[in-house]
């Protein structure tokens, strides 16, 4: 039920060597300018994921897939290249291609979550190492210190929860920020293009970072019995203590520590930033098979 109109243009895009986030970029920017719903690029350059060579890369969320032509192989190109752009292609528009021609609002949604779930959300605070670093420093620094034991004890719930929402917030915020990862419609025509994309950003930085945030306060929980004794934390707070205070505990240290994290964004590279919230689904490159 849908109709296709292909453009071929020979551009380079990016001057080699270039990353795979360098080239997905500048597809990005070619497909909104000229108003396509997707772009497939076939390169000759060798395309890699951090230090992982790939053969193919798709990033649902840009619209934009890559292929490596010498990643191919010598034989049976054209026919390779052929079943890989007809994969791609099913790759950006998910296994479910009713989207396409579904009600505006049900397919736009479901598009989105498709986008989403393509990024791989949750892994987002672990492949961001700084952030990471930064949380898991200020989380053990706050478990030592009898200071934020007693800051965190006098707490309620409703502070403890509006510090929550707002540590994630500006950690949210500051990943996007720092690395640019929102974008801007050149032209109205793609307004709808760059809204969801922008979306699917936003809902896949919130979870990586909502992630981030629930794995610090199981951590601090957990470690807080041997990090933190009954006796010591007893006579800190001048009074006998139970395990709600330990709950207060690791909600008050996951959130600081999760500000942290938006500290440590800022000893990320761009690339790698983009890398974390665009996981797509590489393929490893590897000898082509022969035969049929």
């Amino acid at each position: 039920e849908v109709g296709w109109r292909t453009e071929f243009v020979v551009d380079r895009l990016a001057t080699p060597p270039a990353l795979t986030t360098e080239l997905v970029d500048s597809a990005r920017r070619e497909l909104l300018a000229r108003d396509w719903d997707l772009a497939l690029v076939i390169t000759d350059l060798p395309l890699r994921l951090g230090s992982r060579p790939v053969q193919r890369h798709v990033s649902r969320t840009h619209g934009v897939a890559l292929v490596s032509l010498p990643a191919l192989g010598p034989l049976r190109l054209a026919r390779r290249l052929r079943r890989t752009l007809h994969e791609l292609v099913g790759e950006l528009v998910g296994e479910d291609q009713g989207l396409l021609s579904a009600d505006a609002v049900v397919g736009n949604l479901r598009l989105l979550v498709g986008m989403v779930r393509a990024n791989r959300p949750w892994r987002l605070a672990a492949q961001l190492y700084g952030v990471l670093a930064a949380a898991l420093a200020v989380s053990v620094f706050g478990a030592v210190t009898s200071d934020v034991w007693r800051l965190a004890a006098a707490m309620g719930w409703g502070r403890l929860t509006a510090l929550a929402l707002a540590s994630t917030a500006v950690t949210i915020v500051a990943v996007i920020a720092a690395h640019e990862l929102w974008e801007r419609a050149p032209d109205p025509r793609v307004r709808d293009q760059v809204l969801l994309f922008n979306v699917a950003t936003a809902l896949t930085v919130t979870i990586g970072i909502v992630t981030l945030y629930l794995a610090l306060f199981v951590v601090v929980l957990g470690g807080a019995e041997l990090v933190v004794p009954e006796p010591p934390l007893a006579d800190a707070l001048g009074r006998p203590v139970g395990w709600v205070d330990y709950v207060k505990l690791a909600w008050f240290i996951a959130s600081f520590a999760t500000i942290g994290g938006a500290l440590g964004t800022a000893l990320e590279s761009d690339a790698v930033a983009r890398e974390a919230a665009y996981a797509g689904r590489p393929a490893v490159a590897a000898a082509p098979r022969q035969g049929v």
